[in-house]
């Protein structure tokens, strides 16, 4: 069955990086549109990026734009969101999705 794997989460300052890796199984990667989603505390799930199977083509949330980065990895059924310029605003559970199936997520939290 699908899994997905993520890791890469932590405790960093504002204006810091994280790299949120997400491992997958179960499915043909290189086949599907894979999303990274977030849930900040106290809110509602959002949608954060999107790429499409081969990975040239890539979609974000306007509150990320410019400072994230989503790609992937077919060979190693990885995909990856870089994180630069994190803000407070960005401290979420963030997972790996592909056609409503998430894994258990990563924690991010961004304070000083």
């Amino acid at each position: 069955q699908v899994q997905l794997v993520e890791s890469g989460g932590g405790l960093v300052q504002p204006g810091g990086s994280l790299r949120l890796s997400c491992a997958a199984s179960g499915f043909t990667f290189s086949d599907f549109i894979m999303t990274w989603l977030r849930l900040p505390p106290g809110k509602g799930l959002e949608w954060v990026s999107d790429i499409n199977s081969s990975g040239d083509s890539q979609y974000y949330a306007d509150s990320v734009n410019g400072r994230f980065t989503i790609s992937r990895d077919n060979a190693k059924n990885t995909l990856y969101l870089q994180m630069n310029n994190l803000k407070p605003e960005d401290t979420a559970v963030y997972y790996c999705a592909k056609q409503g199936t998430r894994g258990q997520g990563t924690q991010v939290t961004v304070s000083s």
